[in-house]
């Protein structure tokens, strides 16, 4: 069966504003292992960088700012003007990841499949015009973090690639048209988040 797909880009780890990736703590030397608490681990790495930006943006840039505006003529104050700036994205950082720390709560272990390509899965796929294998680990995106050692390469569920492999099985191909040409790539191995943590086990 072939599954085909049209992308513009295709680049492995690309992603897109409302996805997430897996933690390096969950990501071991030589292969990806995805814990049952894979959620939790995200939404505590997302909570700790919330909680970082609220102390800096509550306690430490206030006091920044009052020092620097202590210097004088405003308009010519770079220091000032580097405090509000720093302000400014340290507020918007804050008010996005609280949206995907939402978003993330929708997400349910209990609903990602169990026979096919989801979220967390390991998948190997060989090319069916060079044969050429290669492995992948899905994940969400934002955080990306891999391992040097590692035997596969995060790739985003919103990039191309993980668009056309998610919900694919073993024996399935998937057609990806790239700036430079088309690729087919053929499911050969697959373990999703629930073998993973069984193995771990």
């Amino acid at each position: 069966m072939l599954r085909g797909m049209m992308v513009r880009r295709c680049v492995v780890g690309c992603y897109d504003a409302t996805s997430y990736a897996v933690p390096r703590s969950v990501v071991a030397s030589g292969h990806a292992t995805f814990p049952v608490t894979m959620i939790d681990e995200l939404k505590q790495k997302l909570q700790a960088e919330v909680e970082r930006l609220n102390h800096e943006i509550n306690f430490v840039l206030p006091k920044e700012i009052e020092k620097a505006r202590a210097h004088g003529d405003l308009r010519e104050n770079s220091e000032f003007k580097a405090a509000l700036e720093r302000q400014q994205f340290a507020q918007a950082r804050a008010s996005h990841l609280r949206l995907r720390l939402s978003r993330l709560s929708s997400v349910k272990e209990d609903d990602i499949p169990r026979d096919r390509v989801g979220f967390g899965s390991r998948v190997t796929v060989q090319d069916l015009d060079t044969k050429k294998r290669e492995t992948y680990a899905l994940t969400l995106g934002e955080f990306i973090e891999g391992d040097d050692d590692a035997t596969e390469m995060p790739v985003s569920m919103a990039s191309p690639l993980g668009k056309a492999l998610l919900g694919g099985k073993v024996g399935e191909a998937v057609a990806i048209t790239l700036p430079l040409g088309k690729r087919r790539l053929k499911i050969v191995e697959l373990e999703t988040v629930h073998d993973l943590a069984e193995k771990k086990v």
